[in-house]
């Protein structure tokens, strides 16, 4: 069978040769730079078993989903990412998108609360509320969720090095309206390595970073189980200029990085695990796109059964949230992003994501305005309502290309993870600035591509037209800084000062021991403490990182 195929291939390609248009050197390659081919065969595919490389759905090696019967079961999550300005206007654009049909929330938080500073610090000026809702207190956190139920929404945060005070923050609201903290459920990002190569919103150095994220865990094992300990954000990796092979390989390193810090805190693998979720970009390569998510569930699944002994299959299960490529959306031609958006969305679909963000058309020009994040999740609705794609499970399984782009995408990223291995891991090969080094060089390739138009970004440097100055963009009203800055004075003259000051000095003891952190900050943000208020404490003790530069 095997040798009549190659004959008959080779037969088929020679009849080919002389053919105008026609190019068989398979220099056509992915964002990875794996080439191309103008076709595949079984031939592609040796030494393929179904049983070990594929499976069934819900079994292990995942390969085709976590869930046996994916989204004939249950859709993704529509979770759309928002905030902007104040509570009382986040609350407001949450509202509106569930009364729209969303169906989980997803918070974006300014730069101050991602990187410990009130509202009122100096280093907050000119950016409360830019990039996301701004939150100094536990009563701008009741504000956020007013009249949004915890025990029937579940909220993903996007937040690092504060998470553990926005998570007890959240904890407490959910008090405040009579559920049980065992009760709610969602996701902290809480993924603190990516920030010091790809991100930047770090506070305190690796150790003590470390140590909070372990502590984490070790809370939610026991009062949060519905709670996701944090989502292994391999988004931002891609933004900063990885390839899709990169994204899964840096990623799954930062995740064996938890496991293991969590195995040295004297957490059981199995007690963990299954509360470790991910976070992946999903970009324009279609084919790439969905065999990278095929793959990655494969090799995760590989390192926690194999490397860790995971028992639980649940501990294997490689779970993930996905948005659309926000580094792909142009500012030419804006509408044009609703067609990207469509693509991107399609293949997260078909790789078999759990939980979903369009982004919006206008997201290259301004935060989004009202009628483009309808669009956005309208585009995910009719995926799921409209399609068809959601009956099957795995739909492009036994595709020879999609197969054979799975095994070697899993290959060359397994290829990374034991290189960064032989590092001593993540932490050293940060320090040496290897993964740093990597994301430059591939993103340096792209862009040259770019300007020599061996890839053409439509509206960009292929297709340009004349166009008039955006109109209807959303723009943050700089009086509510003023707003916030008066809300906190406010809230610091009516609480009760020297109950703060007592539970600030618990944390700052806490943070000298080595007791979990998570109920004396839960005590803290209950007395209305600031969020700026304990961050400062932990860098009292904990110190502040600073970033090596590499070249």
């Amino acid at each position: 069978m095997t040798k009549k195929l190659e004959e008959n291939l080779n037969q088929w390609e020679n009849s080919l040769k002389g053919e105008k248009n026609i190019d068989l050197s398979n220099s056509v390659e992915t964002s990875s730079h794996i080439p191309v081919q103008l076709l595949y065969t079984p031939l592609d595919l040796d030494g393929f078993e179904y049983e070990r490389d594929l499976g069934y759905p819900g079994q292990y090696p995942f390969t085709r989903g976590v869930q046996p019967t994916m989204y004939r079961g249950r859709l993704w999550t529509m979770r759309q990412y928002a905030g902007f300005g104040t509570a009382e206007e986040s609350n407001t654009r949450y509202r509106y998108l569930l009364d729209h049909g969303q169906t989980g929330l997803s918070i974006a938080f300014d730069l101050p609360t991602q990187m410990g500073y009130d509202s009122d610090n100096p280093m907050a000026m000119g950016e409360v509320g830019k990039v996301g809702v701004a939150i100094d207190s536990l009563e701008d956190m009741e504000i956020l969720f007013d009249k949004i139920p915890l025990d029937k929404v579940s909220t993903s945060m996007t937040i690092n090095s504060t998470a553990i005070i926005l998570l007890t923050m959240y904890m407490a609201v959910a008090e405040k309206q009579g559920v049980e903290i065992k009760k709610i459920s969602g996701t902290i990002q809480n993924d603190i390595l990516k920030e010091y190569f790809a991100r930047g919103t770090y506070i305190f150095p690796p150790k003590p970073s470390m140590r909070i994220i372990t502590d984490i865990f070790a809370f939610c094992k026991d009062n949060l189980p519905k709670f996701n300990t944090i989502s292994v954000s391999g988004y931002h990796v891609r933004e900063a200029g990885s390839s899709a092979v990169q994204e899964i390989a840096f990623t799954l390193a930062d995740g064996i990085a938890y496991v293991e810090a969590a195995l040295a805190a004297g957490l059981k693998v199995d007690d963990f695990a299954k509360r470790i979720s991910f976070f992946f970009n999903v970009h324009n390569n279609f084919l790439e796109e969905i065999s990278k998510f095929r793959a990655a569930r494969r090799l995760w699944a590989k390192i926690m059964r194999e490397r860790f002994k995971a028992q639980d299959p649940s501990s294997s299960m490689l779970r993930f949230h996905t948005q659309t490529a926000g580094c792909s959306l142009t500012a030419q031609q804006p509408d044009t992003n609703i067609i990207r958006v469509t693509l991107q969305a399609l293949a997260a679909v078909l790789g078999g994501t759990q939980s979903l963000h369009t982004c919006s058309r206008d997201e290259a020009l301004a935060l989004p305005s009202e009628e483009s994040v309808r669009i956005a999740l309208r585009t995910q609705q009719i995926l799921a309502y409209e399609s068809g794609i959601p009956n099957t499970v795995d739909p492009l399984g036994g595709s020879y290309a999609i197969e054979k782009l799975t095994l070697e995408i899993e290959k060359r990223a397994q290829e990374y993870i034991e290189r960064i291995d032989q590092m001593g891991g993540v932490l050293k090969a940060i320090e040496a600035g290897f993964i740093q080094r990597e994301i430059q060089e591939s993103s340096y390739a792209y862009q040259k591509k770019i300007e020599a138009k061996e890839q053409i970004i439509v509206g960009v440097n292929q297709f340009q037209v004349k166009e008039n100055p955006p109109e209807n963009l959303l723009k943050v009203n700089p009086e509510l800084e003023k707003k916030q800055r008066g809300k906190i004075e406010k809230l610091k003259k009516e609480r009760d000062s020297i109950s703060v000051k007592s539970k600030l000095q618990q944390i700052e003891n806490c943070a000298k021991g080595n007791q979990n952190l998570v109920p004396v900050i839960f005590e803290a943000v209950k007395s209305y403490a600031t969020l700026g208020e304990i961050s400062d404490t932990l860098r009292s003790v904990f110190g502040e990182y600073r970033e090596n530069v590499v070249f």
